[in-house]
């Protein structure tokens, strides 16, 4: 256990397992709501603590509390994941207040818009702006522009690599200057804070909301609860708590009733000034910033029941459930959704919901809806080889994609200390496991899982390496949650792999390598390829890679889908072919 006071307050724990130095497979994740309990308890016992996931390591999880526990944290302890009742609730107020109709309020004229019920409109005069972002490109400039004469809607649509946060930061800035008040949404608290942390060298008068545990170190001086401290209310309200503890510590020596009557009554009257002091001091920040930054379903938060907004901009909005779009929407008269949704729509879990259309974005409704209307794509990408490109441009995105100057040759040799060699010279190469007998299997979570790929995809990671490729530059990803497992086994057992990063693929979305090594896995007798045919995840997964893209596959069984087959054709093509026996020798 330890403390954490950049936390404000919060206390910080470290669990670890008591056998071995690895944690079991779970499902815990960054920001999960969890309580900790004592391991023989039963499930109606009263846990020893509640708090947020804040680190999930591969041998401990690191979670911040608001209170230690007294006793029992020397004892075999057991972790356990609630349900976020606080998300699910505000996604059904919202709900219910948009089937009512939506009669007052800022977002009366925006409502229509978004259900198709009146046409989007843009004002007839283009705006000239001037960039603060001097290196803006030519589609970037015209998004911005389209955004900045939109009366009610427009999309701003990035593909992978094409600096779709860069714009959305010039588009705030561009908001700010003119004097609008903005809601910075996003699915997730790291999109929120990436967006926070760039706008903070822009002096901006901005306030990141949500709680600490939640939020990058980096941003922490941006929290509601770092400006609150600063605040001259919080001061008086800690100069209220001082003369509440002088008084508190009178009461406990005072022996007779009026004087024990009169510290009370002087004691509820503090409270009470010392509670208006803090409110008045969280109001007055919201009131004070430009900006307002956080999740979705932090717009519903009590501080900003009493704020409306010039502008709701929720970035990655393809990767958030419509009715948590509507959360934010619901505060602002106008809106930018930036996000792509030929890339991974939210995670739905149940089928039903999932057919009965809870999987449909926003972002992808209105771009159904309105098309080019509304929708400004970038076009110029900044992370990837033109060769691995080059596919996701063809098959997604109508040849749209240029790569820009300074990526379009850049190769994995190129890198400080990195040599040439077969394993690090080629841009694109497929590893076919066909005829070697790697067959996949499933675990006891009914996930899929591949050793013999697993061992091919260690093998060439290790070949990067004994080039001179750092292993921070190389990621492994794959489909399925059993094979990360696997392959994070495989990892713990060679020092030289430690920094390797290894992901799902759904893990990895909005992230990036140098060299990205794509383990399969699927390889059966009747040919099926599960989620491996759905686009958007194979867009995401090849486009997470810079200068090197690879593939393991089984072409026998991969190849019966179109889809894969015209990616696998691809990389033949424009590739390495190699068998998977060259790495099992």
């Amino acid at each position: 256990m330890f403390g954490c006071p950049g936390l404000f307050g919060k206390t910080v724990l470290e669990l670890k397992p008591n056998r071995g130095e690895l944690l079991p497979p779970h499902k815990m994740t960054p920001h999960d709501v969890v309580v900790l309990k004592l391991n023989k308890s039963d499930s109606a016992s009263t846990p020893l603590a509640q708090g947020v996931v804040y680190r999930v390591k591969d041998g401990s999880i690191v979670i911040a509390v608001e209170d230690v526990p007294e006793d029992g944290l020397n004892s075999p302890l057991r972790l356990e994941k609630l349900a976020n009742e606080v998300t699910y609730k505000r996604l059904k107020d919202t709900l219910i207040e948009l089937s009512k109709g939506v009669n007052k309020g800022p977002a009366t004229e925006l409502v229509p818009v978004l259900f198709g019920a009146k046409a989007p409109s843009f004002a007839k005069k283009q705006l000239s702006f001037t960039p603060f972002n001097r290196d803006l490109d030519h589609s970037q400039r015209a998004a911005i522009a389209k955004a900045l004469i939109s009366n009610n809607v427009m999309l701003l649509h990035g593909p992978p690599g094409t600096g779709k946060t860069t714009t959305v930061v010039e588009l705030i800035l561009q908001e700010v200057k003119r004097e609008s008040k903005v809601l910075v949404c996003a699915a997730s608290n790291i999109a929120v804070d990436n967006i926070v942390e760039r706008l903070a060298c822009h002096k901006v008068l901005m306030v990141r909301l949500g709680h600490p545990a939640r939020l990058l170190p980096q941003v922490l001086d941006s929290a509601l609860d770092a400006k609150v401290m600063k605040a001259d209310n919080s001061a008086l309200a800690n100069d209220v708590r001082k003369e509440m503890r002088v008084i508190s510590s009178k009461l406990l020596k005072a022996k007779d009733r009026k004087t024990r009557g009169d510290l009370r009554r002087e004691l509820r009257n503090l409270s009470k000034e010392e509670r208006q002091r803090q409110q008045q001091a969280v109001t007055d920040v919201i009131k004070d910033s430009s900006v307002i930054c956080t999740t979705l379903t932090g717009a519903l938060s009590r501080q900003l029941n009493q704020t409306n907004f010039d502008v709701v901009i929720i970035d990655e909005a393809a990767q958030a459930l419509e009715v948590a779009c509507w959360i934010a929407l619901l505060k602002g008269r106008r809106c930018i959704l930036a996000g792509d949704h030929l890339q991974l729509p939210p995670t739905v879990q149940s089928v039903e919901a999932e057919k009965k259309g809870l999987g449909i974005t926003l972002f992808g409704r209105l771009a159904a809806l309105y098309g080019d209307q509304i929708t400004s794509m970038l076009t110029v990408q900044y992370r990837m080889n033109e060769l691995i490109m080059g596919w996701s441009s063809g098959e997604l995105y109508d040849n749209k994609i240029e790569a820009h100057d300074s990526v379009k040759d850049h190769t994995l040799s190129e890198l400080d200390g990195v040599t040439s060699s077969s394993a690090v010279d080629p841009t694109l190469i497929l590893i076919d496991t066909a005829g070697c007998d790697l067959d996949e299997v499933k675990d006891d979570a009914d996930s899929t899982m591949n050793e013999g790929e697993a061992k091919v995809a260690v093998a060439h990671a290790l070949r990067l390496l004994d080039a001179g490729v750092k292993a921070s530059d190389i990621g492994i990803i794959t489909p399925y949650n059993a094979q990360v497992g696997v392959l994070r086994l495989m990892r713990a057992g060679d020092k030289k792999l430690a920094d390797i990063e290894i992901s799902s693929v759904d893990g990895f979305q909005g992230r990036e390598k140098e060299a990205i090594i794509i383990s399969m896995v699927r390889s059966n007798e009747k040919h099926e390829v599960g989620f491996l045919s759905d686009n958007r995840r194979m867009n995401v997964a090849v486009t997470r890679a810079r200068r090197q893209c690879v593939i393991i596959c089984d072409t026998e069984t991969v190849y019966k889908n179109p889809f894969l087959k015209r990616l696998g054709n691809y990389f033949e093509e424009n590739g390495e072919y190699l068998s998977a026996m060259e790495y099992l020798k």
